[in-house]
C-alpha cells in the first residue's frame, strides 16, 4: 500500500497534464463555458451513479456546502478563467506561466489560513521550481499576439487565485468526508459557475465531431475522475505547499506530450528547465531527515 501511495504524485502530474492536451482538441469546436458545462454535467451524473451504487456515506449539509464552494473555486473559477483566456487568444505558454504561480500563492495562503510552517528549504524549492517553469515555457513567450489584453491577463490571474483558494478551502473545510461524494458536490459548484457564464456570455453552439467527443470523454473519465480523486487524496494526506509544488511539473510533462502529438519541438534549454523544475519540486517536497540516537 505504501508503494502505491508513492506513485500517486507522479500519476497525478501525468493525468493533469493531459487536460491541456484535451483542451487543445476541444476548444475549436465549442465555447469554453459551454464545453465545461457539458464536462461537469457528465462527470456529475457518473459520480452520482457511483455514489448511489456504492452506498457510501452521504455528506452533511455543511460538508456538501464546503465541497461546492471548493468546486466553484477549483473548477468554475480556475478552469473557466483559463479556458476563457485561451479561447480569447491568450497564448497557452503565457497562460501556463501565470498558472505556474499557483504553488507560490498556495504556500502563502496555506501559511496564513492553515498555519502550515513553510521552511526556507521549501521556499527555495518553490522559487527554483518556478524558474524551471519559466525556462520550459520561454520559447513560447515570444509569440505574444493580440490576445494579450487586460481582460485575458486578469482572467488568468483570477483563475490561479481561484485554484489556490479552492485547494486550501478543500483542505480546511472539506477533506474529511467521503471523497467521491465531496467530488460530486464540487462539480455541482463548478457547473453552477460555468453554466451561468455560458447562459450570460455565449451562444452555446457546439460542433459535434470526433475530436470534441474524444476530448469530452477523456476529460470526464481521466481528469474529472482520475486526476481530481488523486488531488483530493493528496490534499487530505499532505501539506498544501508540497501538494501545490507538483503543478510545477505539469508544463514540462505537457511539453513532452505535445512533442509527438502536435510536432512541438523541445530544445535543450527546455529540457534543462524540466530538470530545474524537477529539482525545485524535490526541494519543496523533501521530508526532513531524522536520525535516531544510539542507546547507551
Amino acid at each position: 500500500m505504501q508503494g502505491l501511495k508513492r506513485l500517486v504524485p507522479a500519476t497525478f502530474v501525468v493525468l493533469w497534464a493531459t487536460g491541456f492536451i484535451g483542451a487543445r482538441y476541444a476548444m475549436p469546436w465549442a465555447e469554453p463555458f459551454t464545453f465545461l458545462s457539458l464536462r461537469f454535467v457528465f462527470a456529475g451524473l457518473l459520480l452520482a451513479a457511483l455514489v448511489l451504487a456504492l452506498r457510501g456515506r452521504r455528506l452533511s449539509g455543511a460538508e456538501a456546502f464546503h465541497a461546492a464552494v471548493a468546486g466553484v473555486l477549483m473548477h468554475g473559477v480556475y478552469l473557466g478563467g483559463v479556458f476563457w483566456a485561451i479561447h480569447r487568444g491568450l497564448p497557452a505558454g503565457l497562460s501556463a506561466l501565470i498558472v505556474g504561480l499557483q504553488p507560490l500563492i498556495t504556500a502563502v495562503i496555506a501559511g496564513k489560513l492553515l498555519g502550515e510552517k513553510i521552511l526556507p528549504r521549501h521556499w527555495a524549492g518553490l522559487a527554483v521550481g518556478f524558474a524551471g517553469v519559466v525556462i520550459v515555457l520561454s520559447p513560447k513567450l515570444g509569440a505574444l499576439g493580440s490576445g494579450v489584453t487586460a481582460a485575458t491577463l486578469a482572467a488568468s490571474v483570477i483563475s490561479v487565485i481561484g485554484m489556490s483558494l479552492g485547494t486550501v478551502w478543500q483542505k480546511r473545510f472539506a477533506s474529511g468526508g467521503n471523497l467521491m461524494a465531496a467530488t460530486f458536490w464540487q462539480y455541482v459548484g463548478g457547473l453552477a459557475t460555468v453554466l451561468a457564464g455560458s447562459l450570460l456570455f455565449e451562444t452555446r453552439q457546439v460542433t459535434v465531431n470526433g475530436e470534441l467527443i474524444f476530448a469530452l470523454v477523456w476529460l470526464v473519465l481521466v481528469l474529472s475522475f482520475g486526476a481530481i480523486f488523486l488531488l483530493m487524496l493528496m490534499i487530505r494526506e499532505g501539506a498544501m505547499a508540497k501538494v501545490a509544488s507538483l503543478f510545477y511539473l505539469v508544463p514540462a510533462v505537457t511539453a513532452l506530450m505535445a512533442w509527438p502529438l502536435f510536432g512541438e519541438k523541445l530544445s535543450l534549454v527546455q529540457i534543462a528547465g524540466m530538470a530545474i523544475a524537477t529539482l525545485g519540486v524535490g526541494l519543496a517536497t523533501a521530508q526532513p531527515v531524522t536520525f535516531a540516537r544510539a542507546s547507551r
